[in-house]
């Protein structure tokens, strides 16, 4: 393991996004609080409980969710993308670097927005809903399970993608359908059938009813089970990661 690569291409891909807080770190955080400003504040007084917590602190976890995947899917896809687009990347290639550093490297950036995003988003609703944390290991393990995930994800879909258009495919008709789907401002146990059952086949239940249950300490769903999908997704992304890199998949042009 080169770990002075390792920590260079980290701390690049850090510096890189700190560059522009505005456009990474800001605007994601303004556009998150403002869905819990609308759904939370606006309509949460004449919404009932949901799982026997008030509504505002009810969305919370999924929002930081929301905020957390997109922006550490987003740093990894979009920084191999343009590194691709504008041939650097054989920078990166002809270095000493293995597929474990660039995969670490690209990863750990992406989970340092990913988790900058989804604590600011966090603290920004503190102010409505005050602050709750019932399984404090649970909540942070989900925390940097989801952000590791995305990243990889991000990468692969980096890797993948030949234009711009197929670079926005994964968050655009996948990502955000899932996600609205997955329980962020709704309770899947409030579903009708066969909506319900249905629900239990998007991954991003799991992962938001997981924070859910660190937050609140209440969920529809066991956080074993989302424990076991994040293990299991986590280990799937990395070894297909893993292969892409060290086959130089689209990579060596």
């Amino acid at each position: 393991m080169n770990t002075t690569g390792l920590q260079t291409l980290f701390v690049k891909e850090v510096r890189r996004f700190l560059r522009v807080p505005g456009q990474t770190v800001l605007s994601p955080l303004i556009s998150t609080t403002l869905y819990f400003v609308v759904f939370g504040v606006s309509l949460g007084g004449r919404m009932e409980e949901a799982t026997g917590q008030p509504y505002l602190p009810f969305i919370v976890p999924g929002l930081v969710f929301l905020g957390l995947a997109n922006n550490a899917f987003l740093n990894t896809s979009s920084s191999l993308f343009i590194m691709k687009i504008q041939g650097t990347m054989v920078d990166l290639l002809v270095a000493p670097l293995g597929p474990w550093e660039l995969l670490l490297g690209f990863v750990g950036g992406g989970m340092v927005r990913g988790l900058t995003v989804g604590l600011l988003t966090w603290a920004a609703a503190l102010v409505f809903s005050g602050f709750q944390l019932a399984h404090p290991l649970v909540t942070f393990g989900f925390l940097l399970g989801t952000a590791y995930v995305f990243s990889v994800l991000g990468l692969i879909a980096a890797v993948w993608a030949e234009k711009f258009e197929q670079i926005n495919f994964f968050p655009t008709f996948v990502m955000l359908p899932l996600t609205f789907l997955g329980g962020v401002f709704y309770s899947i146990s409030r579903l009708p059938e066969p909506w319900r059952t249905l629900s239990h086949f998007n991954p991003m239940v799991y992962m938001v009813e997981g924070l859910r249950y660190g937050m609140l300490g209440t969920a529809a769903l066991p956080p074993g089970i989302g424990a076991l999908m994040l293990l299991l997704l986590a280990l799937t992304s990395t070894a297909v990661t893993y292969a892409l890199l060290a086959g130089g998949y689209k990579l060596k042009q």
